[in-house]
């Protein structure tokens, strides 16, 4: 007598490994506060925004590799955080399976505050986006 259940049936039958789906809750800016769903496109954008949003390590509800580390960035020399800020955007968009790239468009420094305009690539087409970084 066997201690497992047996298979009496077809061959077993293999999952496929494929995408899965981005819907989630589909937060309001002004609000703060969720309203509806998102999916696909949409999903993406926000998740972008959010990536972009959270400082790394910071937060307990995001896993630790979620986000930006902005910290040690401010009082640097502006070349300095203009190359850091590429480097941490990128390492932090790169964690989301639907983000395929990124590549600065431009980067700007007025007076104490960098603006990077950024292209992310997703599965779903380029978003265009910018974070501005106060250096004091």
């Amino acid at each position: 007598m066997s201690l497992y259940p047996e298979w009496k049936g077809a061959d077993l039958i293999t999952a496929s490994a494929g995408r899965q789906s981005s819907r989630t809750w589909r937060l309001d800016w002004t609000t703060g506060r969720l309203r509806g769903e998102v999916d696909d496109r949409e999903a993406a954008e926000q998740a972008v925004h959010v990536l972009m949003n959270v400082e790394r390590f910071r937060w307990q509800i995001f896993r630790p590799e979620t986000g930006v580390q902005w910290d040690g960035l401010v009082g640097q020399s502006p070349d300095y955080v203009a190359a850091q800020v590429s480097r941490r955007v990128e390492e932090a968009l790169r964690m989301d399976d639907r983000i395929t790239g990124v590549s600065q468009k431009a980067c700007r420094i007025e007076g104490d505050s960098l603006t990077v305009e950024l292209v992310v690539q997703t599965v779903y087409g380029d978003v265009e986006t910018q974070l501005e970084v106060q250096l004091t």
